[in-house]
């Protein structure tokens, strides 16, 4: 069984927020879905900043089920331990932001998946297959999941891990509040106080509000109630302060708060406090599990909960390590940090959900090309939809379920096709601009509202837009073509959709390292950072290290580049993609008329039948894959 570095335990969710903001939660007409739970949200967490965390919990056997566990492993938290229940559904939450101190918030947990979990589902191999264990106060509740919880700190302990409670209080998870009562962070109640002190003594090290501690200890005074807790047990104490940031009590409680260990806060905006308990707990993980002192460790943990409440969302709003590191270097700049461009890119950038190292793409989303060729054979153009759809098949039989495969396919012509390759676990790429245009146009369906357009479209999907440049644009030309674009940078951004941008000299023919390099400079100082580059054939190591050059110096988290085909036979892209291959920045290919024009021609006009034009398109996409793994591999193996 592999390593982990920490095992969490504990409630998961479907959290389903409201993305309207300042306005009640009976008002709220449209919600984001994320992920949710304390030790749910805290796993997803540490993995951002670089731990290996697992997490034991369960879900439905239901598509919310799935999304949890798919966006658990995408996140990098090993799911061994999340059980799939046919009996009980996910948990959901559903919540919102009225403003910076009330967030509106509902639970539907009545008899849920995780409050399902027995001692049975824990087991002894992965409890010691981990550093250590991270327990929630909500799973102390119940009989049930109070046992199962129990069974695993023990466990823990007999491994000599590391042990720690997020006290994670939630009033109404203890039936000690109603279910309109969600927000509340403190009710006083005698049996959960009781039930708390019964536990503390099993950890090293707890982690809670001043209401929360405040429940532990059966007491408001705060000083008082860490002094009564640390009568049961002798863990580190971490109190969590807000915007003074936390303290760590490693022995007696002093009469002031402040003369614990402290690590600073940070003066951003409060944005959404929800979930920001479990980015500081992710924070404290990281620098705890590293052996890092506590002033050390609660910066990390203070720092991360900054950044998630300066945030929509939880889990979303949670920092990679290479954004923590570069937000503690530089500061606060931008209270309300969400606005911080820099600082957002990096947070983007870093923690996108899936890696293509590699990527292999049969662009199909050609349209007028394929009217054109359509009308010229005299094929009924309703015909192209169904082509395209053969086109998919033929991805599939290449691809075979592996990764790194793709496909371009609009919606216009394609529709049927690209909704069937959604959870194929193929790269989507979809068209946006109107074939043809210079400055560029988009598609009539996603004007005048880009933003809402794009809001439709399935969050796997990656925006393509084509952008035809040459050395003798107009100013106005380029302006407005570079507005357009940013434009839709910006409407992929707030979707959480990737863009791919493709840049061609126009008219098209030899590619121009130097006109291509002068647009990507353009695109970037407009403040437009796509995620792919998709750039045609250049001819030379040297042109291929003028475009890698622009992108290394303004977003060296860009995915990368593929290689576009212009239609060229398949010896001039073996030629190309040999020179392609030795620049670490391109990371494929995106062909399409090299592949399907000969089947669309001979299918359209009635030569040959489906299973034919299958088999035709399926070789050649298969021998064009060959030729860059090929020409990667002998790069990789060159001295």
């Amino acid at each position: 069984m592999d390593r982990l570095d920490v095992i969490t335990m504990g409630r998961s969710s479907v959290d389903l927020y409201g993305a309207q903001i300042g306005g009640r939660l009976e008002d709220m007409a449209s919600f984001n879905k994320y992920i949710g739970g304390s030790p749910t949200n805290t796993a997803a967490g540490a993995a951002r900043l670089g731990l290996k965390p697992g997490l034991i919990t369960a879900v439905g056997d239901e598509h919310m089920g799935r999304f949890i566990t798919e966006t658990l492993q995408a996140e990098g938290v090993d799911t061994k331990g999340v059980k799939i229940d046919p009996h009980r559904l996910t948990a959901l939450v559903i919540l919102g932001i009225r403003d910076q101190t009330q967030f509106p918030l509902i639970f539907y947990r009545e008899n849920c998946a995780d409050m399902g979990l027995t001692e049975a589902d824990v087991d002894p191999a992965y409890i010691a297959s981990a550093g250590a264990f991270v327990a929630s106060g909500t799973h102390l509740s119940h009989p049930r999941v109070e046992a199962a919880t129990l069974k695993a700190v023990r466990l823990a302990r007999e491994n000599r891990a590391r042990t720690a409670l997020d006290l994670d209080y939630r009033p109404n998870l203890w039936g000690v509040a109603g279910h309109g009562d969600g927000e509340s962070r403190f009710v006083e109640s005698q049996r959960v106080t009781a039930k708390l002190q019964s536990t503390l003594h099993w950890f090293d090290v707890i982690v809670g509000t001043a209401e929360e501690f405040a429940i532990a200890g059966g007491t408001t005074d705060t000083v008082a109630a860490l002094r009564n807790v640390r009568t049961v047990t002798a863990a580190t104490l971490v109190l969590k302060r807000g915007p003074m940031g936390a303290t760590a009590y490693t022995g007696d409680i002093p009469d002031d708060l402040d003369d614990g260990i402290s690590g600073p806060g940070f003066p951003v905006e409060v944005f959404n406090v929800l979930g920001a308990g479990d980015g500081f707990m992710g924070g404290l993980l990281r620098g705890w599990l590293r052996d890092e002192d506590w002033r050390t460790s609660l910066t990390y943990a203070n720092a991360c909960g900054a950044l998630a409440v300066s945030r929509h969302g939880c889990t979303p709003a949670y920092p990679s390590w290479a954004e923590l590191t570069a937000f503690l270097d530089r500061g606060v700049r931008i209270p309300a940090v969400r606005h911080d461009d820099e600082l957002e890119q990096i947070h983007w950038a870093t923690n996108r959900r899936v890696d293509w190292p590699t990527l292999r793409v049969f662009a199909f989303d050609h349209r007028s090309q394929l009217e054109d060729l359509a009308e010229s054979v005299g094929a009924d153009p309703a015909r192209i939809g169904p082509f395209k759809s053969l086109c998919l098949q033929a991805v599939q039989n290449v691809a075979q379920g592996r990764h790194g495969y793709g496909l371009l396919c609009d919606a216009r012509l394609g529709r049927d096709a690209l909704y069937a390759a959604a959870g194929e676990g193929l790269w989507i790429g979809r068209p946006v601009e109107k074939p043809g245009t210079k400055p560029v146009q988009f598609e009539p369906d996603l004007v005048p509202d880009l933003g809402s357009a794009l809001n439709e479209w399935p969050v796997e999907h990656t925006a393509k837009c084509l952008c035809f440049v040459s050395e003798s644009d107009t100013a106005k030309d380029r302006g407005t073509q570079i507005e357009r674009v940013a434009h839709l940078a910006a409407a992929c951004r707030n979707n959480g959709l990737d863009f791919l941008l493709e840049v061609i000299p126009s008219p098209s023919g030899p590619a121009d390292a130097d006109v291509i390099a002068v647009a990507m400079e353009e695109f970037y100082a407009a403040g437009i950072f796509p995620d792919w580059w998709k750039l045609p054939p250049l001819t030379s190591e040297a042109d291929w290290q003028k475009a890698s050059a622009v992108i290394e110096r303004h977003d060296p988290n860009c995915r990368g580049i593929v290689v576009l085909g212009l239609d060229a036979p398949q010896d001039a892209l073996e030629a190309s993609f040999a020179v392609a291959a030795k620049n670490p920045a391109v990371k494929g290919f995106a062909v399409g008329r090299t592949i399907f024009r000969d089947a669309a021609e001979r299918w359209l006009a009635g030569t040959i039948d489906d299973a034919a034009a299958i088999a035709d398109m399926s070789d050649r996409y298969a021998r064009l894959c060959a030729l860059w793994d090929n020409a990667r591999a002998n790069e990789e193996c060159a001295p």
